[in-house]
């Protein structure tokens, strides 16, 4: 399994649980990245973070969950940050700030790793000049369009995953063919609860989600993510072993909090304070 090279690029950020006093890491690109690494991939995340505390929390938590830190790029600015209140598990979201991480485009070096790797993964709020650079350079990837799949062109994107509703109000067969309207190869719909729906071009698969006691929602699409790509494109599973595989994953991570197991820190007095308007305003 180590043998294959899996690149996770993009978003990282601070998850700050403001009613709950916990402070948590996660970012799409970052929380796929550990999860291939705590499967035995051979792993690596690209991403930057600020000359901030902020960004000193995260590469502690990136070295303590195995990747190297020396990966992440350090550069003048704020690291992500999202603000948050938790209720069961549902999350509210007061502020997102993507900080120096949006639209990362990884340094030459790093980018003739990302040509090398067997698969990319790009995180949400990616690059689209990235995106038509790996499309133009073959490289195999997907990318997390989240809840904007439309936001830039995906024509020539080998594999996309976006985020839909409740399937009784947004039929998620409207938003695969839109998907593959716009020029992707093959989509991915997660609806959470509703499980999972898969399109390659020429049939629709259906997963259901496996029920279990939540305790945060966060990162559960994330590690679906991790492991359908991992079992479809390295593994070479069956999509529907494929499925049922990652389907399972978000389950379990839904049963703790973060995207990745982690030991959440209380938040620091001065993140808050630096956020007073935001708060304020909510």
């Amino acid at each position: 399994m180590g043998a294959a090279k899996l690149v996770a690029v993009g978003d990282n950020c601070l998850d700050a649980f403001l009613n709950r006093d916990l402070l948590t890491v996660g970012g799409n690109a970052l929380n796929v990245a550990v999860q291939w690494h705590r499967a035995g991939w051979n792993a690596r995340y690209f991403g930057a973070v600020g000359d901030d505390r902020e960004g000193d929390i995260l590469l502690a938590e990136i070295a303590a969950a195995g990747l190297d830190p020396r990966d992440v790029e350090r550069r003048p600015g704020d690291t992500a940050v999202t603000l948050l209140r938790d209720n069961d598990g549902d999350r509210t979201f007061l502020l997102e700030a993507f900080g120096i991480g949006a639209h990362y485009e990884p340094s030459p070096e790093r980018y003739a790793a990302v040509r090398e790797a067997d698969w990319v993964h790009l995180g949400t709020n990616a690059s689209p000049a990235l995106v038509q650079r790996l499309i133009g350079d073959g490289v195999r990837f997907s990318i997390d369009l989240s809840t904007s799949p439309f936001a830039f062109p995906i024509a020539g994107t080998p594999l996309v995953f976006a985020s839909g509703g409740d399937p009784g109000e947004a039929p998620p067969e409207r938003l695969l063919a839109a998907l593959r309207e716009a020029g992707a190869e093959r989509a991915v719909v997660t609806c959470g609860a509703a499980g999972a729906y898969y399109d390659d071009g020429h049939a629709i698969r259906h997963v259901a989600a496996e029920p279990v006691e939540v305790v945060d929602t966060c990162g559960a699409g994330d590690s679906f993510i991790a492991v359908f790509v991992a079992a479809l494109e390295i593994e070479r599973l069956p999509p529907d072993e494929a499925l049922a595989k990652a389907a399972h994953a978000a389950s379990q991570t839904c049963t703790y909090l973060g995207g990745f197991p982690q030991t959440p820190r209380p938040v620091p007095d001065w993140l808050p304070v630096k956020y007073a308007a935001a708060i304020t305003a909510e």
